[in-house]
This record gives structure tokens, sequence and C-alpha cells, in this order.
């Protein structure tokens, strides 16, 4: 199937798993995830109707995007991959939503940007629920802790949080687990579930999926 209709069958299945969790329709949003996919490909699911992206790294995203939105203005991109200090400036001036606010050096980095160039992406924190310590993502104990720094001492919004649950576990206790740090710490955003995953995610109340390989099918690398 090419990407208009894969990104059918994905809708089509998030639709039955929010009716199934007897959630509102179209509850959750779909971020089809386009990294490593090249222009072409992108311009197929705008086509489609899809607005909503995610990229991995500031540099691919920045070969990408800025032609994308200028033919089509409303496309919200969002930095789901791993954010180097260094790039904050690039980060803020280019995404919309940064999900992988993972440690006090890049908040701050980010705080500082923002009040620079008077863009605020909306932010997610990323919770490493694994406890994986090849992983990005704050300790899930630390996260409200880590919230407060964000909030109280930096004047960051923070509209939600995110994980990658570890690859081989069932992914329902991690997602029950962010759901639960959410809700303690008045976060309103859930950002959880993939391509393997995403119908539990909604199961668990996820408000975002990052769903890649099941719309544009294996990643290219040589992008």
């Amino acid at each position: 199937m090419g990407v208009r209709e894969n990104l059918e069958d994905v809708r089509t299945k998030i639709a039955a798993a929010e009716h199934e969790a007897e959630r509102a329709k179209d509850a959750v949003t779909l971020v089809a995830v386009s990294k490593t996919h090249e222009a072409d490909m992108i311009r197929e699911a705008i086509a489609a109707g899809q607005r909503v992206f995610g990229e991995n790294r500031v540099q691919e995203a920045q070969r990408k995007f800025p032609e994308l939105k200028q033919e089509t203005p409303d496309l919200e991109l969002r930095l789901i991959g791993p954010l180097q200090s260094n790039k904050a400036e690039d980060a803020v001036k280019l995404f919309d939503v940064i999900e992988s606010v993972d440690r006090e050096k890049i908040a701050r980095a980010l705080a500082k940007e923002m009040a620079k160039q008077g863009r605020a992406p909306r932010l997610y924190v990323q919770v490493n629920t694994g406890n994986e310590p090849q992983k990005a993502g704050i300790d899930p104990r630390e996260t409200g802790a880590f919230l407060t720094l964000c909030r109280d001492e930096l004047g960051l919004e923070i509209e939600g949080l995110m994980c990658i649950p570890p690859a081989g576990e069932n992914p329902g206790p991690h997602f029950a687990l962010l759901a639960d740090l959410a809700s303690e710490n008045s976060v309103p955003k859930l950002s959880m579930g993939m391509s393997g995953d995403y119908e539990i995610a909604v199961a668990f109340g996820a408000t975002s999926v990052r769903v890649g390989s099941a719309i544009f099918g294996a990643r290219d690398y040589a992008a």
C-alpha cells in the first residue's frame, strides 16, 4: 500500500481504539514520523490530509521542512528525538512542539532561546519509564521535581509527557505509569505509542501517537 492507504489504515485503527476505550472521536492526534524519509513522501502524506509530523534530528528537519512549511503553512512539526543544547536555537526556530525535554541543561537552554526569539514551542518532558541507561528521559521518580524546576524557576509551560517503552516489554505498564505521572502533576497531554503499540496507547489515554513505519514503510537510511 502507498502512503495515502497506510494513513487511512492507521486512522481507522485509531478511531476503533478510541471507540473501544470509550474516548471521544478525534481525541488522539496522529503524528506521522517522517525521519529518514524524503520530502516527496511527506508531500504524499500532506496530500492525504496529514498535518502533524515528527522528526528525530534537528539537522534533518532543517533540510526538509522549511520548504514544506512554506508550501503548507498549517503544518505542525514536532521534535521527538534527543536534543543537544547547542541545537536549542535551531530547534526553537523550527519546531512547533519539542517532546524531548529531558534534563535541566536542555530546559535552561530552551528557556533562554524562547525568551531571546520571542517564540514558544509547546513542550513535553520525556520520561524514561524503563530506567534504561542508554535511553534519554528523566527518572520517573524525579518527574515532579523536574516539572517544578521547569515551571517555577524557568517559567516554562509543560504541555505533556512523552515516553518510549523498552523494546520487547509489554508497553501497557509504561503507558499506565506515564498517565499516572501526568495526572499527579497536572500535565494535560500524553505522547505515547508508536507503530507497534499505538492502539494500546490509545486505551491508556494517549493524546498523541507517533507512527512512522506503518505510514511510510521501512526507513530510508540513505536519507
